[in-house]
């Protein structure tokens, strides 16, 4: 029986163990695992030759009816040349009618393997089907967005992990990290694509990519991000913070709600910070603030000094403010660059 909860590393281990189950369900809002797994079953389970006789590829925009019966029609076949086939159904949230796979999930052909790639949502779980997938041999993996917080971490670890596949040593600087996940957010397909270019574009020997190296391979400019308004803010400097958020105001890479998401996390972290125990090491207070790495923290203990609790407290009600203004709540007419203006006016005095 297949557990639950299993993450991108339980599947793709154990389709590297050669450990298949019957039918797997990937879904979620984040393609990037849905395609990494998806695209590991084409490329491994058969060999080949195989792959010509007993692999197929269905788009669910092209089931007839919205069906799963056509589906499950070609997965009750055997194999032409081996001892398995694989199906892999890619737009699998364009089927609307599932009821064809409760009955086959209770008696799954064993020489099948059924990938069906469900993207940007999550099925009704209401269903019978989906209710007892798992009870049945099957094996359900969300693949569940990643918060913008949690994005400079995940790009120190892929620059780790692929130095550590292709034998060489490299690594980011955590301000480099930064930079890349406030400029490209959180889809992590159009990261990990600039983060390619960006290794490739490296001069031969890189073995630590900079922030230098991102603004000259993948075109942001650190002095126009949130990391450096951040700073502009903490250091007392009006003029570069303006200068910063007139660049957002007339720049479509930088949304206004984005950006102010960005700045709350950062302010609520610092509200944290206010009321952490005296004497924590930096490793412990980046731990206790969810950052991802401890070079950060030298930052929030700026920023303690500039804006003391009840301050920290009033610019948090500030964004919220300027969020909910941004959005035509309260605001007949003040345009971003009249937001932004105004929101830095309170945050700096």
């Amino acid at each position: 029986m297949a557990k639950k909860g299993l993450t991108y590393l339980d599947v793709l281990g154990q389709l590297r163990q050669k450990r298949y189950a019957p039918v797997y369900f990937l879904y979620g809002e984040e393609s990037y695992y849905i395609d990494m797994i998806s695209d590991f079953v084409e490329s491994n389970v058969l060999d080949e030759m195989a792959r010509e006789f007993d692999q197929t590829v269905i788009y669910g925009k092209d089931v007839p009816s919205a069906d799963v019966a056509t589906v499950i029609a070609a997965a009750r076949r055997f194999p032409m040349m081996g001892q398995k086939q694989v199906i892999v159904v890619k737009e699998a949230q364009n089927i609307k009618k599932w009821e064809a796979l409760g009955f086959y999930m209770e008696k799954p052909v064993e020489s099948t393997l059924l990938v069906f790639c469900y993207k940007y949502g999550k099925p009704d779980g209401r269903m019978t089907v989906f209710r007892n997938f798992e009870k049945n041999g099957g094996v359900m993996m969300e693949s569940a967005r990643i918060y913008d917080n949690q994005m400079p971490r995940w790009i120190i670890d892929y620059v780790s992990e692929w130095g550590k596949k292709q034998q060489v040593p490299l690594s980011i600087e955590p301000q480099a990290a930064l930079l890349i996940a406030d400029s490209l957010g959180n889809n992590l397909s159009k990261v990990v694509s600039e983060l390619q270019k960006l290794i490739i574009a490296s001069p031969q020997g890189t073995t630590v990519i900079t922030p230098k190296l991102v603004e000259r391979n993948i075109g942001i400019s650190k002095d126009y991000s949130v990391f450096e308004l951040e700073k502009a803010m903490i250091a007392g400097d009006s003029l570069k913070a303006y200068r910063i958020v007139y660049y957002f105001a007339q720049s479509k890479d930088h949304p206004i709600q984005k950006e102010l998401s960005t700045l709350f996390s950062f302010f609520a972290n610092l509200m944290i910070y206010h009321y952490l125990p005296k004497g924590l090491s930096d490793q412990e207070v980046a731990s206790a603030l969810g950052l991802s790495s401890r070079f950060f923290v030298s930052d929030y203990v700026m920023a303690a000094k500039r804006f003391n609790g009840a301050k920290t407290m009033r610019i948090i009600g500030y964004i919220r403010d300027t969020d909910a203004r941004s959005k035509g709540i309260n605001n007949a007419s003040a345009d971003d660059k009249a937001l932004w203006q105004e929101l830095i006016y309170k945050i700096m005095h």
